[in-house]
């Protein structure tokens, strides 16, 4: 059912960088209206806005919306959506949707019981160079794939680990895969299916003391459709970020996407195929010294009042953000076990006696 031609009124939990950049985009929409914000250390935000310090103390005395949006660390996300989609609203829940896939599971049983729209935020997928390469998909150009390689190459150091923050926290933040480059699975699931046949391996080469998990690692795996794959990523590089890529290579011809931010169409060459020019992309967000995924959050926002208008289906389903956090699990499992399996002892070398 949609709903009426009032304001839809959203609610913002967490004002971080990325919960702030929704509460702009929902004020400056002409069809939704921002009515609270929630944060338990940060009220630093439009003075005019309700401010809560606890989702709980928003759920008993706040303004009644229509939408909660969750952008608090990872690690609370499926909590905070059940919260409130139990209080009756629909809810955005940025990236990744959980740390867990079977507390995922759980969560849309709930939306779906309750009839509650759930919005996982992928908003990479809104890029001109995301929107081209899906249309080139999904219109066969490149034949049969038979080759893909994703490159997330970033830098988040000791100015990004602070101490007492959550990110870097096994709990909160969950793993490079989760935090920095979820986005970027989100896009080789997008284009290709699922993922299967994982392995590969995982280190932390300069972060210790600064994370709970891995900073590098390299992988390998089959796609559904039958294409090999392979994902190398870091965030140790030097200084500031060098690039997130994927590089198809496909019976009919070549693609790669590039840049920092995965934002560019860095080759492609397609039989009897000529590139179109594309509108530009936003650059990425910019949280100071790091920037992350490119700012297209105004889409998300789009996106939410116009399939509660009835106008539009979802753009990300919950059922695709679920696959991301199923897929990541894989990655981890396969590293987790080529650890166990290269640091347990080998059974001792019969010798012969002379």
């Amino acid at each position: 059912m949609s709903l009426p031609t009032a304001p839809i009124r959203f609610a913002i939990v967490g004002l971080g960088h990325i919960g702030k950049r929704h509460a702009y985009m929902v004020q400056q929409h002409p069809e939704a209206e921002l009515v609270a914000v929630i944060d338990p250390i940060n009220p630093q935000f439009d003075p005019s806005i309700p401010y809560f310090e606890r989702l709980d103390d928003y759920f008993l005395n706040g303004p009644t919306a229509d939408v909660l949006t969750v952008a608090t660390p990872n690690g609370l996300h499926v909590a905070q959506a059940q919260q409130a989609i139990a209080q009756g609203l629909h809810v955005v829940v940025e990236k990744p949707i959980g740390l867990r896939s079977s507390e995922v599971e759980l969560l849309l049983q709930q939306a779906q019981t309750a009839g509650k729209q759930l919005f996982p935020v992928m908003q990479n997928r809104y890029s001109p160079p995301s929107q081209w390469i899906k249309g080139v998909m999904q219109a066969g150009l490149l034949g049969e794939i038979y080759l893909v390689q994703l490159h997330c190459f970033w830098n988040r150091d000791q100015r990004y680990y602070l101490p007492k923050g959550w990110h870097g926290s096994a709990q909160l933040d969950g793993g490079t895969l989760f935090t920095q480059f979820s986005h970027f699975i989100d896009t080789l699931y997008w284009l290709l299916g699922d993922v299967e046949e994982v392995s590969g391996q995982m280190r932390s080469f300069n972060h210790a003391g600064l994370t709970d998990f891995e900073d590098s690692g390299l992988l390998q795996f089959q796609l559904a459709g039958g294409a090999l794959g392979s994902l190398a990523f870091s965030t140790s590089v030097h200084d500031q970020n060098f690039e997130s890529s994927i590089t198809l290579i496909g019976e009919k011809g070549t693609v790669k996407l590039g840049g920092q931010y995965m934002d560019q169409v860095v080759y492609c060459h397609i039989q009897g195929y000529e590139m179109p020019v594309l509108p530009p992309t936003n650059p990425g967000n910019d949280y100071g010294h790091y920037k992350g995924s490119a700012a297209n959050h105004q889409y998300v926002i789009e996106n939410v009042v116009d399939v509660l208008r009835g106008r539009a289906p979802i753009t990300v389903k919950p059922e695709e953000a679920l696959a991301v956090v199923r897929i990541i699990e894989q990655m981890y499992a396969s590293a987790a076990a080529s650890s166990a399996a290269s640091s347990a002892p080998s059974a001792p070398s019969a010798v012969k006696k002379p």
